[in-house]
């Protein structure tokens, strides 16, 4: 692949980019990049979310380059201050090296173990004496920190900000200056900290690295309005997830309730097909295909990059049996409702079982016949559920979801 093509694909679903002559004259001069990515090990499962970022290392690693995956073991100690209004909790060794060991396992489920370089930024950071901190926080000002929106809408709030927090975006920034990156990816949410280390390099006597930020990908329950995907990011308190070591049939199940617009936003993030085969994709759906079999490639992919070949071929087929027929799936969520009188109203009860997101909306979906009681069609918008009964209730003709709702008083 040529530096033009390389370019486009790496940049493909970039949010920020800072600078595009600097990587396309990088990548034209033929010498493999060194590319970093940083991950703070705070928590110890991820979603696929945290794989877009992965996703886009992996693509570097595939066209030649040389990926460094860097654990902030010592920054997660000091925490991040990113996007928050209070003080972060500060964490132990501990517990960070437990999540980092996570972290790892999971990131080599796309990363190439054997070519990604694994390094930790305690093997500098935890070196550094108090006459080289100094002069670290003496290469920027309090006014450049403070044009973090979240330090500035804390500033002007009158909440405390604790030295050390400023702190963080210094030391992260060090990073960049130890290990002489070409490029440092991060999520947008990122793009401040990754300045900090692109301004810093050049006064260590470093050439600036390149500064790409990936977007934070939305939920599967985000939908598509006036061109732009709509939706909360994905996140597993929001239940809108995919996690990267879930079942092969939930992995699959849950791509394939994805709105058949929004499917093209993980295919451009997470797919490792060209822009050429997405565009194809798009140009078939358009032409007629069926959308089912446009998400169902994505799925197959994305079982097969956390899983195997073998895991995504089974829960293809598991997915036609289950989920394409009339046979009720295994792993139907169970309500229980209470209720003051005798009944429970049908899209009270939808609504309840997280199956539409309000009542008006549910008495729209038994108007419009896209609700089955007890896998029969239900058409009365008034319709009653007796106390003492159980329900199986079901919305949807092409991404079928279920529930069981229990009435009881």
């Amino acid at each position: 692949m040529n530096a033009e093509e390389q370019l486009a694909l790496v940049t493909r679903g970039i949010v920020d980019l800072h600078v595009r002559t600097e990587l396309a004259e990088r990548l034209a001069s033929g010498k493999p990049l060194k590319i970093k990515a940083g991950f703070d090990p705070t928590r110890p499962d991820l979603h696929i979310g945290h794989a877009v970022l992965l996703a886009k290392m992996r693509q570097f690693q595939q066209l030649g380059h040389h990926v460094v995956l860097l654990v902030g073991d010592f920054t997660a100690m000091v925490g991040d201050p990113t996007g928050v209004n209070e003080l972060r909790p500060r964490l132990t060794r501990e517990q960070v090296e437990s999540a980092a060991k996570t972290y790892t396992d999971q990131a080599f489920k796309i990363l190439d173990e054997k070519t990604t370089e694994v390094r930790y930024n305690s093997e500098w950071l935890d070196a550094l004496k108090p006459s080289e901190i100094v002069e670290l926080m003496a290469k920027t000002t309090v006014a450049r920190m403070l044009e973090r929106s979240d330090f500035a809408k804390r500033y002007a709030e009158n909440k405390p900000i604790h030295q050390h927090e400023f702190l963080y975006p210094l030391l992260q920034g060090y990073d960049s200056v130890a290990l002489e990156c070409d490029v440092e990816l991060g999520g947008g949410d990122q793009l401040f900290n990754l300045l900090v280390g692109r301004d810093l390099m050049p006064k260590y006597g470093k050439r600036a690295q390149i500064v790409m930020t990936t977007p934070l990908l939305e939920g599967i329950d985000a939908k598509i309005e006036n061109g732009h995907v709509v939706g909360k990011k994905m996140s597993k308190s929001a239940d809108n997830y995919i996690g990267l070591t879930e079942d092969p049939l939930v992995m699959f199940r849950k791509v394939m309730q994805i709105d058949d617009d929004v499917i093209f936003r993980y295919f451009e993030l997470l797919s490792d097909k060209t822009n050429e085969e997405i565009a194809g994709l798009r140009e078939q759906k358009r032409g007629g295909k069926n959308p089912m079999e446009i998400k169902a490639i994505f799925a197959r992919e994305l079982v097969t990059r956390f899983h195997d070949a073998g895991a995504a071929d089974k829960a293809a087929g598991d997915f036609a049996s289950i989920y394409s027929k009339d046979a009720v799936p295994d792993d139907v969520p169970e309500h229980d409702v209470k209720v003051e009188g005798e009944t429970l109203w049908i899209a009270k009860a939808l609504s309840t079982a997280g199956l539409v997101k309000s009542t008006s909306e549910g008495r729209r979906m038994v108007e419009q016949g896209g609700v089955e009681l007890d896998q029969k069609p239900m058409r009365d918008p008034q319709h009653q559920l007796a106390a003492g009964g159980r329900y199986l209730l079901r919305v949807g003709s092409k991404n079928r979801r279920f529930a069981w709702v229990k009435v009881s008083k």
